[in-house]
């Protein structure tokens, strides 16, 4: 169906040639009308810079045709998600612009209604700062940490194999490469393309351990050493939850097992394999920051740490607990947001389960803030983070460093189609379909990743200099003014260092508090 345009031009254009080779002038007429677009549709199939182009040769053009007439069209008729998503056209705009080295700015001012009840703003400097480079790193490894990384400000954020197609982890991971920073595996294991060219990676244990895992779904420590010890492994990130569905396990069903992803998660081809919502090597707070502390051991002192999109706020609680209690401290802790994730989930969970990434992270923060051991783990923060401004926002609240999944999705030629579920990505992206992500040419789609994430760290340093500021750490929650309609929100509450332990801790975290334990999840009685 993709080519079906194409052939029957090219039907057209051949049977035009015999019909007015024998002397029939329609037939020159059908061969002149028909052989432009089949000349169009071989260039098409020929070049790389458009995935939606090669696969889908000559009636691609359509969209670029629509674009061209009115940007709502772009919007309305283009975009599916328009309804739901109202700011993507906007978004995308940005990273294909930055990706593919274009202006990037826009005229007529601001796009938003500046007094409308939920606003934010920074507030800048009458004194700015220019900076020459804007290659922001972050050191990540405690104390008990041999083998600090320094990661960049801004990275890749986890998307496995097999949700996404071979073609996409090779140009993410060569375009980290190229940019130095780094890329999160996702649950999935570490595939033949993420090792292809070499850029740093985050190694995302889900609870399906995949990578190294028993036969009975369990952790195989002995797997784990030997698979962390490749020195392409910058960091290792136990995966509790996720933005996009927190709490719920899955199932990939054996028939869609194929044996590369066999390879990737070491698992046996013909079964289900299952990823249970609850992770089996650990269950209460002690044994999870003990398992931390022997994954940092196995992985010869690599930074080890976990990501979570907070839910009952106690729990987080209680492992901050065990943390005080074992003296034992993860080397860094991403915050995931409920906003976030790229890939297909039940619509109950995308819509109404999990914290947003701004009360998550704040919250994370604080709370490290008030056991006093905020000066102990660095924070990431994922969850719709695009631009310069967002990643300026999350260090605000309290990240030292982000990760985005769309943003570099968007950079690949993702136009959101929301087809990643069913094999059928129309650019090659979220598809395990040879012919389909054959369309997704690597080396040009590398460049655009590195010049995405380059162009963003421009943009950030840009306004981080508008804020006479000269680091990134020196943004503050002072900086940001967030303008709620809601007074009682979670984000107005502040903590001093070592306050959850005092009599006048705010209410919002006293009680969570006083209901972690350490021995259990549960609330304490």
């Amino acid at each position: 169906m993709r080519y079906s345009v194409f052939w029957a031009l090219s039907g057209v254009a051949a049977i035009g040639l015999i019909v007015g080779a024998s002397g029939a002038w329609y037939g020159w007429l059908a061969l002149a009308l028909a052989g432009p677009l089949v000349a169009l549709g071989v260039y098409d199939l020929r070049q790389t810079r458009h995935s939606l182009m090669r696969n889908y040769p000559v009636i691609a053009h359509m969209r670029w045709l629509f674009e061209g007439i009115r940007p709502e069209i772009r919007q309305y008729l283009i975009e599916s998600d328009a309804d739901a998503f109202p700011f993507n056209r906007e978004q995308r705009s940005l990273v294909y612009q930055r990706a593919k080295e274009e202006v990037q700015t826009v005229p007529f001012g601001t796009q938003l209604d500046v007094y409308k009840p939920e606003y934010t703003y920074f507030t800048h400097s009458l004194a700015p700062r220019h900076f020459a480079s804007f290659d922001f790193r972050v050191p990540v490894g405690g104390a008990a940490c041999r083998q600090p990384y320094q990661i960049s400000l801004f990275n890749i954020s986890a998307m496995s194999f097999g949700a996404l197609s071979g073609n996409a982890i090779q140009a993410l991971n060569k375009g980290a490469k190229i940019g130095g920073f780094a890329h999160d595996t996702g649950e999935g294991g570490i595939s033949r393309y993420h090792r292809q060219h070499g850029g740093d990676l985050i190694w995302e244990l889900g609870s399906g351990y995949f990578g190294c895992r028993t036969d009975d779904g369990g952790f195989d420590a002995e797997k784990f050493a030997r698979q962390s010890a490749d020195p392409q492994i910058r960091m290792i990130e136990v995966k509790l939850s996720q933005g996009a569905k927190p709490g719920h396990g899955g199932v990939l069903p054996a028939s869609k097992i194929t044996p590369e992803i066999v390879e990737a998660r070491g698992i046996p081809m013909g079964i289900d394999c299952v990823s249970p919502a609850a992770h089996p090597a650990f269950s209460t707070p002690v044994e999870f920051v003990r398992f931390l502390a022997r994954l940092r051991d196995l992985s010869q002192g690599k930074p080890v740490g976990f990501k979570l999109c907070v839910g009952h706020p106690h729990e987080f609680m209680a492992i901050v607990k065990a943390m005080v209690e074992e003296g034992i401290y993860p080397d860094f802790i991403v915050v995931d947001g409920s906003e976030g994730g790229t890939g297909a989930a039940p619509v109950e969970f995308t819509n109404s389960v999990g914290m947003p990434l701004r009360e998550g992270l704040h919250f994370v923060n604080m709370t490290l803030i008030g056991a006093g051991i905020r000066d102990r783990i660095r924070l990431g923060a994922s969850g719709k983070i695009i631009s310069g401004a967002d990643i300026a926002a999350a260090l605000a609240l309290g990240a030292d460093w982000c990760n985005s999944a769309r943003g570099f999705m968007f950079a690949l030629g993702c136009i959101q189609a929301r087809s990643c579920h069913t094999n059928r990505c129309p650019t090659g992206v979220a598809t395990q379909d040879d012919t389909r992500q054959r369309a997704l040419v690597v080396p040009e789609k590398a460049t655009r990743v590195a010049s995405f994430h380059r162009n963003t760290l421009v943009g950030f340093g840009e306004m981080l200099g508008a804020m006479g500021l000269d680091r990134p750490d020196q943004i503050t929650v002072d900086l940001l003014h967030i303008r709620t309609s809601d007074p009682g929100s979670l984000l107005h509450v502040r903590l001093e260092t070592g306050q959850l332990s005092h009599t006048d801790c705010p209410l919002p975290f006293a009680r969570p508090w006083a209901l972690a334990q350490t021995a259990s999840f549960a609330r304490a009685a």
